[in-house]
């Protein structure tokens, strides 16, 4: 984030590159620094004539040197954006030559996701030489509630430990659907508020009760009233509650702790880090531990992969998921 801001900085202070190759795993920065070039090097009126985005998949290096080599009409500099650049890959070595010598008064833009460049190749240095290399990496997991903290601080909001704990055990570390979760509640709610779980099920359609934090929580808790419960309510709402998804995060879970169960330092900050979970599911691991040894969590990891591949209708007649969420319960508590 901090890498982000300085670029924006840079960019503010008059110091821009003739060349952004923004890459990587994390496409939310990627979109941000885009949308700030697209939306602030030009003027209104310049756009019409100096501003052009091209796609990956409709372009080619060539028309992409060529539209950077022309000059711009009436103002002092042209953009060239190329989205989903990603689709350039066998190609985008030809880069190479218009690297070395860039055209001053265009600034070429690539919004390269999902991929990235081999920082040992020549085209990538020559980037760097003349332009700006960005790499956007994915966030760990156990960084996300700080980050969703940070935004949230900085637009005047704040947030209740477990509402942030809902929204990355909802969203994981994609990025952008979390900002764009965070951006309806911001729409709803007064600034200065403090986010809260009630907000998050109110808004976003997370039921505090019946969700799949809650269904990890009761397993390892060994609650089985509430764990059948919650997989009663997840067979008749189906839709919002995918058997893949729910097997998938119960998978996590039980991975995580057959590595905690290794781990000679159980501390708090340790068991977070190494297992790169929020700080608020620690303790979900430590009472788990207590309920499942390490040969009971291996032989639920085991089965959790079978009711994964049955999930998704291989060698299983197509089981109803309530079925199936009954055979994974039963092979947990039993």
């Amino acid at each position: 984030m901090e890498e982000v801001v300085k670029i924006i900085n840079d960019i503010k202070a008059g110091n821009i590159k003739p060349i952004y190759f923004l890459m990587g795993e994390e496409p939310y920065y990627i979109d941000r620094i885009t949308e700030y070039l697209e939306d602030n090097l030009l003027t209104e009126d310049e756009k019409g004539f100096n501003q052009m985005v091209l796609y990956g998949r409709d372009t080619t290096i060539d028309d992409i040197v060529a539209n950077a080599k022309r000059y711009p009409m009436m103002a002092e500099r042209q953009v060239v954006i190329v989205k989903e650049a990603q689709e350039l890959s066998r190609t985008i070595d030809q880069l190479e030559k218009y690297a070395e010598n860039p055209q001053p008064t265009t600034v070429l833009v690539f919004a390269y996701k999902y991929k990235t460049l081999d920082k040992r190749k020549k085209v990538t240095k020559t980037i760097e030489k003349h332009g700006l290399v960005y790499e956007s990496k994915k966030m760990y997991d156990n960084k996300v509630g700080e980050w969703i903290k940070r935004v949230l601080q900085g637009r005047g909001y704040g947030i209740e430990p477990k509402a942030m704990a809902m929204l990355v055990e909802f969203l994981g570390n994609d990025l952008s659907r979390i900002a764009n979760e965070l951006t309806k509640l911001e729409i709803i709610l007064p600034k200065g508020s403090t986010i809260t779980p009630h907000h998050i099920e109110e808004n976003i359609g997370f039921s505090k009760d019946f969700n799949v934090f809650e269904f990890r929580k009761a397993i390892g808790e060994k609650n089985q009233f509430k764990a059948y419960q919650i997989a009663n309510y997840f067979a008749q709402n189906q839709k919002d509650n995918p058997i893949v998804m729910t097997n998938g995060l119960v998978f996590s879970f039980f991975s995580a702790l057959l590595q905690y169960h290794g781990l000679k330092d159980k501390s708090a900050p340790n068991v977070a880090k190494i297992l790169k979970v929020s700080p608020y599911f620690v303790n979900d691991y430590i009472a788990a531990a207590h309920n499942y040894p390490m040969k009971k969590v291996s032989a639920i990891v085991g089965k959790l992969r079978d009711v994964d591949v049955k999930s998704k209708g291989v060698g299983a007649n197509a089981l109803p998921q309530g079925d199936l969420l009954k055979e994974m319960l039963v092979s947990i508590f039993n």
